[in-house]
């Protein structure tokens, strides 16, 4: 069924001695606002998503390369693994409107995200150069205070080749976040979703990845149970533009936390707001 009806969530989750997105630029050290709070950015977001809807068995076009379910060793190389696509690719007298519906078709995360598509061909003239804009929108999660991150040194405990003299200071440096609440939000737009095809049960699966979103996502930055969605908010607006405006209806949220040094969410005093015939789904991580 298309989607008929605008949508926009909120989420709530923890952060326990873990690193939830690390920043390459200053030593993978969490992210942080020049304010202090931390920072989860919506790619990162959207990364998990994905492999949450890869688990539920869903065809998933941008996999990562540590959880692919397939041989293909690149999106050109997926692309071209189905058929149609393969022949749009290989037309001089390529069909971009096509192409995008297809892979929309094909691929959840096409649909919902949407994707940039630019292959070359094999032939002079052919390829395709496709952008498609998905009703999916995400904000970074920032934390509700200013974090404070820990950092320790880690060293070698074994050498990687023979003949090597393993030294104190081989390693680095890890880092995390001691605790922290984090919230981010987000709406699904109905306008784009006919155009791509997403669907009310395409929704209904994102908010199953929502609830489960650190479910199979354990690293050494991450371990396992360190971050959990503690809340997740769903509201269902009657109309496809919304009976009020994302900004609006996101601000219904309010989290802040009781006591100076909060250990835990229990600290943290989570209020939601009402408005006239906007009806609210509440749902517990999971």
């Amino acid at each position: 069924m298309t989607l008929d009806h605008k949508i926009d969530f909120a989420v709530v989750l923890t952060v326990k001695n873990a690193n939830p997105n690390g920043d390459p630029l200053n030593g993978n050290r969490p992210r942080q606002n020049y304010d202090g709070h931390g920072e989860i950015s919506d790619v990162a977001i959207k990364r998990k998503i994905r492999n949450r809807l890869q688990d539920m068995g869903e065809s998933i076009f941008v996999q990562s390369n540590d959880r692919k379910n397939d041989a293909y060793g690149s999106l050109k190389e997926r692309a071209e693994s189905h058929p149609e696509l393969a022949g749009i690719l290989k037309s001089k007298e390529n069909s971009s409107d096509e192409f995008a519906r297809l892979a929309c078709q094909e691929w959840l995360d096409v649909r919902g995200f949407g994707q940039v598509f630019a292959f070359k061909g094999t032939g002079k003239g052919t390829g395709v150069s496709v952008g498609v804009r998905g009703p999916i929108s995400i904000h970074s999660a920032v934390s509700v205070d200013p974090i404070d991150i820990t950092s320790t040194q880690i060293t070698k405990s074994v050498n990687s080749e023979a003949g090597e003299t393993r030294g104190s200071d081989t390693m680095g440096m890890k880092h995390r976040v001691d605790f922290g609440v984090y919230t981010f939000v987000g709406s699904v737009n109905t306008q784009l979703a006919e155009k791509t095809g997403f669907t009310y049960e395409d929704a209904l699966r994102l908010k199953d990845a929502l609830t489960t979103l650190f479910e199979n996502d354990a690293s050494s930055a991450r371990p396992e149970g360190s971050m959990e969605v503690h809340k997740v908010y769903w509201w269902e607006h009657n109309s496809k533009l919304g009976q009020y405006s994302s900004s609006k209806v996101h601000r219904l949220l309010s989290v802040s936390s009781r006591t100076d040094e909060p250990k835990s969410v229990d600290d943290y005093a989570i209020e939601l707001s009402e408005m006239d015939g906007l009806n609210v789904e509440v749902l517990d991580g999971i």
